[in-house]
């Protein structure tokens, strides 16, 4: 069972838990409708979308509105702390996938224990989760990170507490890949896999490169925000398939770039208007991964 965990920028908008749906265009997690927006609600939509198509439980979602302030990330990371039991008391495998969540170091280091208490769980992080994992030095707990190449840079550099503080040297070096990988496993702000987000995307076991997703290469998805957070949410139900992380992330990161490349893309194109184009992106992607 997929839980995806994270923020949406409403103010006020309470500590909410309930299943995902994604259809004619509108986004719900239990009767709340969420606006559409770059981030954990792409992430959510893609998810769901990749679920349906793999014929498997839909996700669901533990959120809360921040705008900065914290106090929603905080009634998240007091959420999972006081959790006694199983989120997924039926469940075999638990996948957590956190997203945008402002970094409280004490209380991430509780909600991470408690969540790792089963034995079969996953942990996958993006954007704000992966920032603040590196932060309290937990990285490693991690089961799978989904950095872009800012974020990598980030990953690698261990005195930065932000991607806007990475030192100038590690950004003017920022296509030099592989020094960024085994820099940041070198001082552990590395998860046991990584799936860098890029030109290339990178699929990484413990510091080794294990495959490297060029095609099809859609140059007009380059100004288009949120295909990052397209890419974690399919990743994660993937991985709640019962994939491997390894063929997961390969096959997740086919699977964007074909789902770009189905829906033509134009600078004006959200990315929420090509998320009914991940089954075909999907089929395809898992055909040419089982030839390869």
């Amino acid at each position: 069972m997929l839980t995806i965990i994270g923020t949406v920028p409403l103010k006020g908008m309470p500590l909410t838990l309930g299943s995902c749906k994604f259809s004619n265009g509108k986004l719900k997690v239990d009767d709340l409708e969420l606006p559409l927006i770059n981030g954990t609600s792409v992430m959510i939509a893609a998810a769901v979308t990749t679920s349906g198509s793999l014929g498997i439980k839909t996700p669901q979602a533990i959120l809360a509105g921040d705008t900065g302030s914290g106090d929603g990330s905080n009634l998240i990371y007091r959420f999972l702390r006081d959790q006694k039991c199983s989120l997924h008391a039926s469940s075999n495998q638990e996948i957590f996938a956190l997203h945008y969540i402002k970094p409280n170091i004490l209380y991430i280091k509780e909600a991470v224990k408690r969540l790792k208490r089963k034995p079969n769980a996953i942990l996958v992080a993006d954007a704000g989760a992966m920032y603040v994992a590196k932060a309290a030095g937990i990285a490693k707990e991690f089961d799978l990170f989904t950095p872009d190449l800012g974020e990598m840079a980030f990953l690698a550099d261990p005195e930065a507490v932000h991607p806007a503080y990475v030192r100038n040297y590690l950004f003017e070096n920022a296509n030099d890949v592989d020094s960024l990988i085994k820099q940041a496993y070198e001082y552990s702000n590395a998860s046991n896999f990584l799936l860098v987000k890029g030109a290339i995307d990178y699929v990484v076991d413990r510091a080794t490169v294990v495959a490297k997703v060029v095609e099809p290469s859609v140059a007009a998805l380059e100004p288009i925000g949120g295909t990052g957070d397209s890419l974690s949410g399919i990743v994660s139900s993937l991985i709640d398939s019962g994939l491997d992380i390894k063929h997961a992330a390969i096959i997740a990161a086919k699977t964007n770039r074909l789902m770009g490349k189905y829906s033509n893309p134009n600078p004006s194109t959200k990315v929420w208007e090509m998320l009914s184009n991940i089954p075909k992106a999907l089929q395809e992607a898992k055909t040419v991964s089982t030839l390869g």
